[in-house]
């Protein structure tokens, strides 16, 4: 069922598959170069035995852009409470997985596992570009958004073939959270020195495709993570639900058999 959600000072669009088979129930968080629907290419599977809930952040997909200041696991935390979730299998992709490590390290007792696809996380060093910043806010100012989804699949979509239509898709759909969102999210506290205290199941997904800061950054929380089990995928990039579906269902059946 699609619904608002209330959180601070704002609304996040969610949508709630009901209950559903004997697993966990799922909450899928979407990365910034694309928004809820990247994931609706494993939906059927998930849905087989989950109760899946995904949701659009802050100005991206069918939500409302900010007014004031937020974080990510504060919303996070809000969408939890508003379906009275207790503990949940969470799973995120780029920025959704540094948004889901951030809540397990400040709430570790409402996460059952954590599923991360190609993560980003607070506090490493070198994993934005500044550079890249400047050519997309160059190419947003004069207002040719096709050159900013050209240059999005470059960086972001190398395994894909032109036209690349779903991940072209995604990222134009990505342009309005990128800058509706400048000034009102508040960047949470580092992350990445405080990997070795997760202490649930938890496995991640690598596109070997990938920028390479990203690829170091992902091997690097792999091995910090205790326990992490690291999947490498050959023929994925950013995009991993929409390059990798069946290898993305499979690492979370996996996960999901971990659950205690």
């Amino acid at each position: 069922m699609e619904q608002m959600v209330r959180v601070r000072d704002g609304a996040v669009w969610a949508d709630d598959s009901g209950e559903a088979g004997d697993g966990p129930t799922m909450v899928l968080l979407h990365p910034g170069v694309g928004d809820s629907r990247i994931w609706e290419p494993v939906l059927p599977a998930l849905l087989e035995r989950h109760r899946v809930i995904r949701y659009d952040a802050r100005g991206y997909g069918r939500s409302p852009a900010p007014t004031t200041s937020y974080t990510q696991s504060e919303d996070l935390r809000s969408v939890l409470d508003h379906f009275g979730l207790a503990r949940v299998v969470l799973v995120g992709t780029s920025m959704g997985g540094r948004t889901a490590v951030t809540f397990t390290l400040d709430d570790p007792g409402r996460v059952a596992a954590l599923g991360l696809l190609v993560p980003g996380v607070n506090g490493y060093p070198g994993l934005e570009s500044q550079e890249l910043v400047g050519q997309i806010g160059k190419l947003a100012q004069d207002g040719d958004m096709d050159a900013v989804v050209a240059l999005g699949l470059r960086v972001w979509g190398a395994a894909g073939t032109a036209p690349d239509t779903a991940a072209a898709e995604q990222l134009r759909s990505a342009i309005p959270g990128w800058f509706s969102t400048y000034g009102h999210e508040t960047e949470e506290a580092p992350a990445f020195d405080r990997l070795g205290e997760l202490n649930v199941p938890c496995a991640l997904l690598l596109g070997e495709k990938d920028m390479p800061e990203v690829v170091r950054c992902n091997e690097e929380m792999a091995a910090r993570i205790p326990g992490c089990r690291l999947v490498r995928q050959p023929e994925c990039d950013h995009f991993p639900t929409l390059r990798a579906p069946h290898a993305v269902v499979r690492l979370l059946a996996e996960l999901d058999a971990r659950v205690v």
